[in-house]
């Protein structure tokens, strides 16, 4: 458990995913765990990291009401994600005042190996959340198709619409609507994946059945 260097580009990363979905250190309220960490950061992360930088700007706002806040301090390495080690106290011994070595050479060693024991495990767990699905974009889109005119087959004309195929395009339901004259439009739900078809395509492959098809437009897009 824990953030590792939160001085660092990799913890400040760590830190960042791990408040995603959360907008607290631990629970729902502003805590002494959220005091720790924000100490622990000392300054605002880097705008690309919104998440932690929401974090850190709402959790400054109560910089004057810190020592009231609820919870009890516990070591920064209890705190974070489960699956990131804490290495936040692996460099520091306690020696005797007589056993002091003036050149630290042995202290920078060990540093050396936590320092590259806590990048290991900060890149175990970036290659963990590479691996995770990405989250298709997907949107709803209402369309209005209208026919030349009162005598083309409204029934021939959905038929058409419909059998348009894609990947990422799925037809929903449909209605007939008057738009004056005796003439009715065809209104007909879709849900498309963003990536893969837009608006433009759409409009291209149904204004082609030009037989039935005066013009198409779209109605409504809302984005799931």
């Amino acid at each position: 458990m824990g953030f590792g260097d939160l001085k660092s580009a990799a913890g400040l990363r760590v830190l960042n995913d791990f408040l995603a979905d959360k907008s607290y250190i631990e629970g729902y309220v502003p805590s002494q765990a959220d005091i720790v960490v924000f100490e622990a950061v000392g300054a605002p992360p880097p705008a690309e990291l919104f998440h932690a930088l929401r974090w850190y700007n709402h959790i400054k706002s109560y910089e004057k009401q810190k020592a009231s806040l609820p919870g009890i301090k516990k070591a920064l390495g209890k705190y974070g994600p489960a699956d990131v080690e804490d290495t936040t106290g692996a460099a520091t011994d306690s020696k005797d005042d007589d056993d002091i070595d003036l050149f630290g050479s042995d202290d920078e060693e060990e540093s050396e190996e936590a320092k590259k024991l806590r990048e290991e495990r900060l890149a175990q767990y970036e290659s963990k959340k590479s691996k995770k699905p990405a989250v298709v974009a997907k949107s709803s889109i209402l369309l209005d198709v209208k026919p030349w005119d009162d005598e083309t087959d409204m029934a021939k004309l959905e038929e058409c619409v419909r059998s348009i195929q894609a990947d990422g395009l799925v037809w929903g339901s449909s209605k007939l609507v008057p738009v004056g004259y005796g003439i009715k439009k065809l209104q007909i739900q879709c849900v498309v994946e963003d990536d893969k078809v837009g608006t433009d395509m759409l409009e291209e492959r149904i204004t082609a059945f030009e037989d039935y098809v005066q013009s198409m437009d779209v109605a409504a897009f809302n984005k799931i």
